[in-house]
C-alpha cells in the first residue's frame, strides 16, 4: 500500500477545517503490517489551546485523537469514498496523566483493512476501531483513546 501523507492531510484540513483552526501538524502517515495505517499528529503548545492548568485543553487533545483517526480511516479506505462516508459512531478516551507542552496522537486501525472491506462487499456496515495513543513530545503517555468508525454506503 502507497500512502501520499500530504494528500491525506490536504483532505483532512479541507474536509475537517476545525483541525486547521487548532493548528494539528500531520507529522507521519504510514503504511503497517497487513495493510494497516498509522498516522501521527502533533498539537503545538499555544496559549489558545490551554486549559485552566496550563496544558492542553481536553476538547482539543479529543479533537486531536479523533482527527488522527479519521486520517487513518482515509488512508485506508480513501480509495471507497466514491460509495461510502466514514462516520466516526463512538469514541472513548481516558485523561492519565496532565500533558504540558506539544502532544502527539498516534492512531491505528484495529481491523486489517481487507477485513473490514470484505463484510462492507457482503452488504453490511462494518464497524472498526481506531486506537490512539497520546503522548507528550518525549514519548510520555498522557491519554489513550479508542473511536469506532463505520463505512455508511451513500
Amino acid at each position: 500500500m502507497s500512502i501520499d501523507s500530504r494528500q491525506v492531510a490536504a483532505r483532512m484540513t479541507e474536509a475537517v477545517p476545525f483541525a486547521r483552526t487548532l493548528g494539528f501538524e500531520f507529522v507521519e502517515i504510514a503504511p503497517e503490517a497487513e495493510g494497516g495505517v498509522r498516522a501521527v499528529l502533533r498539537l503545538p503548545d499555544t496559549p489558545d489551546t490551554h486549559n485552566h492548568v496550563g496544558g492542553p485543553h481536553a476538547g482539543a487533545v479529543f479533537t486531536l485523537g479523533e482527527t488522527a483517526s479519521g486520517a487513518v480511516v482515509l488512508a485506508a479506505f480513501g480509495q471507497l469514498l466514491d460509495r461510502v462516508v466514514p462516520l466516526a459512531v463512538r469514541a472513548d478516551i481516558a485523561y492519565r496523566k496532565l500533558a504540558l507542552g506539544p502532544v502527539r496522537a498516534t492512531a491505528r486501525l484495529g481491523r486489517p483493512p481487507a477485513e473490514v472491506i470484505a463484510e462492507l462487499e457482503s452488504g453490511r456496515r462494518p464497524e472498526f476501531p481506531v486506537r490512539i495513543e497520546i503522548t507528550t513530545d518525549d514519548g510520555t503517555p498522557t491519554s489513550e483513546m479508542t473511536v469506532i468508525w463505520t463505512l455508511r454506503s451513500q
